[in-house]
């Protein structure tokens, strides 16, 4: 990244100085100002806006910022079982070698990572350097205000910190008290976690029950509480994560909160809302505060007409198949005579393709993937290759018959949460952490405390809300056989951690969690080899993945490494 990303500077990055509506975040960036404009209440404030704004992964303009996604679907996702990268080869063809596990310290992708979380890691210590001179002089703002603050700061400079931690590991700590000269050539030979767990931590201590001015994405302290569990859970502390998680879910019922919610633009900041990255189409159409990270995603036909990328795998597919009892396969059985929808097929077969309605399925796999012969959200029945980009001269599509839903918006609200004639770009929020999520975190630590019967009650909160999703119909009859069921008992602690390990891939796949999930349990090898032989018979290009000990995390961008000269080292096993 450029040097002054990092740079500890006097002066208010990205102001988001106009309200239009949508929340506290949308708000168009008016530039840059001098300290003596922004040593003030209203610009402390808007500093801290500034802050909020990288968010989405997004410094300016709309094009380019697909690995700094808030959903992490380069870097959590593709790397997994449960999502292609879609599209061509030859387009994005950087995101390829992240897929297969090859990355190179070049990889454009990386570079923006790093650049888009290190400009949020700047504005959240700048306002903690403006925030400090006011309290130090004028005082403008409240001591409690200022607490708050400081608060939503570090919680904020706590998020993309791990978000960077989670992809590069070793990364250089840059704070409000680092000197612009040692920002220059402060190594990354430390590991940062602690500090990011302190910064979490004093938001959860510090941060209001309620959000800020009732703005929605604003920081609390129910977030913090849950991230500073998430920071443990990702230690192995159980015992400190889950009286936090507890706290989080006291008083929630998450069968009252339909799954399919957390992904209609027009019914977002609802009670599973926690950590969530607010997007909205700008008053004058523009793209720079809307969902720009997931617009490669959209679907390659009309309506939407780009761009095809971020495809489910057969795999995971096949993951939503039920036993009888309505409960999934946890041991690999649901690959058996695995359903491919139509693709293999000849022309003609397609040409005369029926949908198999008797496939035993969790209800979530078609609210979360597009399939043929299915209504997607109301553009219809799904039609098949139509909708999906593939390579000029190939029948076969380059990444699978399927396409995913999670991050598209209906057909009826272009108009009002799409950018005009771009549907591909909309101001579709990402929910970075909701409360099945924190559910399935407390059941999996409930697990490994041997506590089972907890660890049942969470997971089957779960299951049962699954159990409420409205069939999928055409012509008013079912389009799968739909069973979702809880689980009876967990037998033991290895069944137990099985069933929170599959609870979590079908609940949360495509939301940017797989693969680190894959990484901090330690099974990423076995897992990933085996879905590469399992993938792979049917498209050959996902065949033949090793998973080598460096690619638990990714390779430090070579330009920062040119631009420290030298100061920051390259992760092992990539130099």
């Amino acid at each position: 990244m450029k040097i002054r990303l990092i740079y500890i500077a006097s002066l208010a990055i990205g102001l988001l100085l106009n309200s239009c509506g949508k929340d506290f975040l949308d708000k168009t960036p008016q530039g840059q100002l001098g300290e003596g404009q922004i040593l003030n209440g209203e610009g402390i404030e808007a500093v801290l806006l500034g802050a909020y704004s990288i968010m989405n992964g997004n410094v300016s303009g709309s094009w380019g910022n697909y690995a700094a996604a808030p959903s992490q679907w380069v870097f959590g996702e593709i790397t997994s079982d449960n999502a292609h990268k879609g599209s061509e080869e030859s387009d994005q063809p950087n995101m390829n070698l992240i897929e297969k596990m090859n990355p190179n310290p070049a990889n454009d992708n990386l570079t923006t990572m790093w650049q888009v979380y290190y400009e949020g890691v700047l504005r959240s210590n700048t306002t903690l350097n403006v925030l400090k001179q006011d309290q130090e002089g004028n005082k403008e703002i409240s001591a409690t205000r200022a607490t708050e603050i400081q608060a939503e700061a570090r919680m904020l400079r706590g998020h993309y910190y791990f978000f960077m931690w989670r992809v590069f590991r070793n990364l250089p700590w840059i704070d409000e008290n680092t000197t612009l000269e040692e920002s220059k050539t402060k190594p990354n030979d430390e590991d940062i976690y602690e500090k990011i767990i302190e910064d979490v931590k004093f938001a959860a201590e510090n941060l209001p029950l309620t959000k800020i001015n009732g703005e929605a994405g604003r920081m609390d302290k129910s977030i913090a509480k849950a991230y500073l569990g998430k920071l443990y859970l990702y230690q192995k502390k159980y015992d400190l994560a889950l009286p936090l998680f507890r706290d989080v879910l006291a008083g929630k019922d998450l069968t009252a909160m339909p799954f399919e919610d957390n992904f209609d633009v027009e019914k977002e900041d609802g009670p599973e809302a926690l950590l969530v990255s607010k997007h909205a189409i700008n008053p004058n159409g523009s793209a720079d505060n809307a969902n720009v990270g997931d617009m490669l995603s959209g679907i390659y036909a009309a309506p939407v007409s780009c761009c095809g990328f971020y495809q489910p795998t057969i795999d995971l597919v096949n993951a939503y198949k039920v036993d009888a009892n309505g409960l999934p396969y946890l041991d690999g059985e649901y690959r058996n005579n695995p359903y491919k929808s139509d693709y293999g097929l000849t022309a003609a077969q397609k040409a005369s393709y029926q949908l198999d309605v008797t496939l035993r399925v969790d209800p979530r796999l078609d609210y979360t993937v597009g399939r043929r012969g299915v209504p997607f959200l109301d553009y219809g029945v799904m039609p098949g290759d139509p909708w999906i980009r593939k390579s000029e001269g190939y029948e076969q599509p380059d990444a699978g018959p399927f396409v995913g839903m999670k991050t598209m918006i209906k057909q009826s609200q272009f108009a009002s949460h799409a950018v005009a004639g771009e549907n591909y770009i909309t101001g579709l929020d990402v929910n970075i952490m909701r409360l099945a999520d924190v559910y399935l975190m407390a059941a999996e630590c409930a697990v490994e405390l041997n506590d089972l019967t907890a660890a049942l009650t969470y997971v089957n909160a779960v299951r049962n809300r699954a159990a409420k999703l409205p069939a999928k119909t055409v012509n008013g009859q079912p389009v799968a056989n739909y069973q979702v069921k809880p689980y009876p008992s967990f037998p033991s602690q290895d069944y137990a951690r099985k069933a929170v390990r599959m609870e979590r891939r079908l609940e949360l796949a495509m939301e940017g969690h797989r693969f680190f999930d894959l990484v901090r349990w330690g099974v990423a090898k076995n897992v990933l080899e085996s879905y590469s032989s399992f993938e792979g018979n049917y498209i050959p290009f996902f065949r033949g993945l090793v998973f080598r000990p460096q690619n638990d995390y990714f390779p430090i961008p070579q330009t920062e490494i040119d631009r420290s000269g030298g100061t920051l080292k390259q992760n092992q096993g990539y130099n």
